[in-house]
């Protein structure tokens, strides 16, 4: 156990899940609020993915295993931003990672196609979650779901970011992201457990529009 972990205090796994009434009204607000949104973007969507098959003429989706609530995993739908088989690429790319722990971040990515660039700049390529949102795999607001080879890595007390559904997007996603490493990266999802209600969902979905309107350094 690290230092960081010596000085945390473990969640309540009973209580977070207690909360059904919240639990409940985040579920049915994911719902209505993901179809209004594959609704009201459908244009934008559209033509984010003519330009995505215009420029490779590769696949328009990147669907990719994640793991969400209680460990259980899924397939994460997202807009491709990078080059066919670009998995094959993340070995060598490993040593260049711009975060500690078990989580790859790169700032100049080769993998990234150019409209790649843009929509990940703009956080566009994570419009195709709007479906996970309505399978339940995942909420609009959450932890960031992680890759099963970064969970083995995990801690018990990261472990804990698991303890809900993940979201499309966080309090990490919509304030800090790419100015904090892995470790505080869980500080923050941990904080979001413990606060979470409906008001502070609605301020990060506002944080996050306001990141997509005017994007902040994310890669």
């Amino acid at each position: 156990m690290n230092l960081l972990e010596s000085k945390a205090v473990l969640l309540n796994k009973d209580k977070i899940r207690s909360r059904f009434i919240y639990h409940s009204m985040k579920r049915l607000f994911d719902i209505v609020a993901a179809t209004c949104g594959i609704v009201i973007l459908s244009p934008l969507i559209i033509i984010i993915a003519v330009l995505i098959k215009g420029e490779d003429h590769g696949p328009i989706f990147y669907k990719q295993v994640r793991v969400g609530k209680n460990g259980k995993t899924f397939k994460m739908y997202k807009f491709r931003s990078m080059f066919v088989n670009a998995d094959k690429m993340l070995d060598k790319l490993k040593e260049q990672n711009d975060v500690d722990g078990p989580m790859f971040k790169m700032k100049d990515d080769p993998r990234v196609t150019k409209i790649g660039h843009f929509i990940r700049k703009h956080s566009l390529d994570e419009l195709p979650q709007f479906l996970n949102v309505l399978k339940g795999d995942m909420s609009l607001v959450g932890p960031r779901p992680p890759l099963p080879s970064e969970v083995e890595e995990y801690s018990e007390y990261d472990k804990q970011r698991l303890f809900v559904t993940p979201g499309c997007t966080g309090l990490w996603q919509a304030t800090k992201r790419n100015e904090v490493g892995f470790n505080e990266m869980v500080q923050l999802d941990i904080e979001y457990i413990k606060k979470a209600n409906l008001l502070f969902d609605l301020w990060i979905i506002w944080k996050t529009v306001e990141i997509v309107i005017k994007p902040n350094e994310s890669y």
